[in-house]
C-alpha cells in the first residue's frame, strides 16, 4: 500500500516525539547513576552527565557499610511480598463482594469505605490508634494499616464488572460456589488488573519510609527506605565536618569529602529504585491494560 508524504512526514514526527520524550526521561536516572560513580569531591566541581569523570565505588561502599542495611533490606523485601499479598487478597475479595447488586447493605459498605479516603484524623490520633492496637514497633505496622486502599478497590470492582455475566451464571449452574468463582474464573481474567494493583501496592510498600519514623524505633525493624534517609542524614554531617577540618586546616579532609551528600543521595536513589525499574518492565503491558480497562467500564 503507498504511503503518502504527509503520513510518511507524520510518522517521522511521531518517531522524533518519541526519541525526545526518551531522552528527557531517561537522562535525570542515568545522570545520578553518573553522579553515585564519581568521585564526591569530583562531582561538586559540576559537569557530570552520562558518565563518571573520576570512577569510584565509595559511595555505594558508604550506602552497603552501614550495620542496618543487611537487616533492613530483609525486613523491606518482606513487608513488600507479605503487604502486597494480603493486599491483593482483601482488595480482590472486596471488590467482587461488591459487584453483587443483591449483597445485603451494598451501599452502606461503599459509604464507610469512602469515607476515609476522603477525612483522615491526622497523625496524632494514628499515633494513638496504633499504641492502642500495639502496632508501635511491630513489623505488622507495616502490613496491616496499608492492606486495603479503596481506590485499588475501586479499579479491580470496574474491571470485574466489565467481565461477562455468563460465565459466572454458567458456573453456578455447574455448581461452583463463590470462593470458586472468584479464584478459578474471576481472577484468571482479572490479570491485567491484578499486576497492576500489584505494582502499585510494591511501590508503596517499597517507597514508605515515614511508617518506621513515625511509628518505630527498634533497628532491627527499620526498613531499607528509613536507612537510605538516615545515610544522607549522616553524608550531610559528614559534610558538615569535613568543611570544618577544611576552614580549620585540619588533616582528614580529603578523605572526608571524597564523599559527599550530593554523591549519597545518589547512590541512594539508585538503590533505592532499581528493583522497581527492573520489576517494572515485566508488568507493562498488564499495568496499561489494567488501568484502561478498570477505569472505563464498557
Amino acid at each position: 500500500m503507498r504511503i503518502s508524504r504527509g503520513e510518511r512526514l507524520f510518522r517521522l514526527l511521531n518517531v522524533i516525539i518519541m526519541i525526545f520524550l526518551c531522552v528527557i526521561t531517561l537522562y535525570p536516572y542515568l545522570n545520578q547513576l553518573a553522579v553515585s560513580l564519581n568521585d564526591g569531591q569530583d562531582t561538586v566541581f559540576g559537569g557530570i552527565t552520562l558518565y563518571p569523570r573520576e570512577f569510584t565505588w565509595s559511595n555505594y561502599v558508604t550506602v552497603f557499610s552501614n550495620s542496618s542495611f543487611v537487616g533492613s533490606v530483609l525486613i523491606s523485601v518482606s513487608r513488600v511480598v507479605l503487604g502486597t499479598l494480603l493486599g491483593l487478597v482483601l482488595i480482590t475479595g472486596a471488590a467482587y463482594a461488591l459487584t453483587k447488586k443483591d449483597l445485603p447493605g451494598r451501599n452502606f459498605f461503599i459509604y464507610i469505605l469512602i469515607i476515609p479516603t476522603f477525612i483522615s484524623g491526622g497523625l496524632i490520633p494514628m499515633y494513638f490508634l496504633y499504641r492502642y492496637l500495639h502496632l508501635m514497633n511491630h513489623f505488622l505496622v507495616y502490613i496491616l494499616p496499608m492492606a486495603f486502599v479503596f481506590f485499588y478497590m475501586i479499579i479491580v470492582r470496574t474491571y470485574i464488572q466489565s467481565l461477562p455475566v455468563g460465565l459466572e451464571e454458567a458456573a453456578l449452574i455447574d455448581g461452583a460456589n463463590e470462593v470458586q468463582i472468584l479464584s478459578r474464573i474471576i481472577v484468571p481474567l482479572s490479570m491485567p488488573v491484578m499486576a497492576t494493583v500489584t505494582l502499585w501496592l510494591a511501590v508503596t510498600h517499597w517507597n514508605d519510609w515515614t511508617t518506621s519514623l513515625y511509628f518505630v524505633t527498634k533497628k532491627d525493624l527499620f526498613t531499607l527506605q528509613f536507612i537510605m534517609y538516615k545515610v544522607i542524614k549522616e553524608a550531610e554531617l559528614l559534610n558538615e565536618i569535613a568543611v570544618s577540618q577544611a576552614m580549620s586546616g585540619g588533616s582528614g579532609t580529603r578523605r572526608l569529602i571524597t564523599v559527599t551528600p550530593e554523591s549519597i543521595k545518589a547512590a541512594t536513589l539508585i538503590v533505592a529504585t532499581l528493583p522497581i525499574v527492573l520489576l517494572y518492565p515485566f508488568l507493562q503491558k498488564y499495568f496499561i491494560n489494567g488501568v484502561m480497562i478498570g477505569a472505563i467500564k464498557e
